[in-house]
């Protein structure tokens, strides 16, 4: 048996385990929130390092690969050294690959029109490889890293546009407390201002980016919109449905009814090819995405709450 624990600075209602069948092997796949303690975070990944086969670190990221520049986010990397047997991951390499390959697949396989679409992407500086999807394909991107982080009514309106920003901003961001960029705890557990950004969200073909930053400001109409996505719950779809959005996408699997992070999916494959991360290919964490039988979600909610 493999047991693999993404231990998240997030909220514990978002906990979730499932046991599963993989490659002839029993896993245990479980999140556990933290409720935004950073200490109770670096104290439990000490408490299950050499007692589980791989842990993700949820809730939270270290790396951010923008063009050919890597930024670190500095409050991150005590986290990450706090496992010295077990190996961790932040979900960065995998999410990298995985997810402009899926924008590509839905728009190549006639799943998904996205080509040309109008697209608001929440944070690029956290989806770059999305971001670069998007841009490739011609559609109209707006980046919300100004809104979305730190609440300044602006929106980058290109891709371009965005790397500029970037260039400047990064280095002074990655030394913030993440508590100033992102929702933890108590703060994912609620719509903050519905109507404060609703404009940024209307006049959108396509919603994509973390969660918990599309949940932020989002307006109670989303109707004829798409998310991609890939952390959600089941409250999460419900409230989606009541919403009227049309379609969802999650670039990570459902398993149990949720839609675990990137660095549990990262994890899960680590622990199934045994080798340290800095060991794994891109081309091998496709190829064991592909073994696992691991699949993007994509449900149309509409048609589900018209049922």
């Amino acid at each position: 048996m493999k047991h693999i624990v993404s231990v998240s600075l997030g909220s514990s209602t978002r906990d979730h385990r499932v046991e599963m069948d993989l490659l002839g092997e029993k896993y245990v796949i479980e999140r556990i929130g933290m409720d935004g303690d950073l200490r109770k975070l670096k104290a439990t990944i000490s408490q299950l390092d050499g007692k589980v086969d791989a842990l993700g670190l949820g809730g939270i990221t270290m790396l951010f690969p923008v063009g050919p520049k890597t930024y670190f986010l500095q409050s991150a990397k005590p986290l990450m050294r706090a496992a010295q047997q077990t190996p961790i991951v932040d979900g960065t390499e995998l999410k990298m690959v995985l997810e402009k390959k899926v924008i590509f697949d839905l728009d190549r396989q006639g799943i998904l029109p996205i080509r040309g679409k109008k697209v608001l992407l929440t944070v690029a500086f956290d989806r770059y490889s999305m971001a670069q999807a998007f841009a490739e394909l011609g559609c109209e991107l707006s980046c919300g890293d100004l809104v979305f982080s730190f609440g300044l009514p602006i929106l980058i309106p290109s891709f371009k546009a965005f790397h500029r920003v970037a260039k400047t901003l990064a280095p002074l961001v990655c030394l913030l407390p993440f508590s100033m960029l992102y929702p933890t705890g108590e703060k994912e557990e609620y719509v903050e201002d519905p109507q404060k950004y609703a404009r940024y969200y209307q006049g959108q073909d396509i919603i994509a980016g973390d969660y918990l930053y599309i949940q932020r400001f989002m307006p109670d109409d989303l109707r004829g919109k798409v998310i991609i996505t890939n952390t959600v719950t089941a409250q999460n779809i419900k409230d989606l449905k009541a919403r009227g959005l049309k379609t969802l996408v999650t670039t990570t699997p459902n398993l149990g009814g949720r839609s675990f992070g990137n660095n549990l999916i990262q994890a899960v494959i680590v622990a199934a090819l045994g080798k340290r991360p800095h060991e794994i290919t891109g081309e091998e964490y496709l190829a064991m995405l592909q073994e696992l039988g691991f699949e993007p979600r994509v449900e149309n909610l509409s048609s589900a709450t018209e049922a």
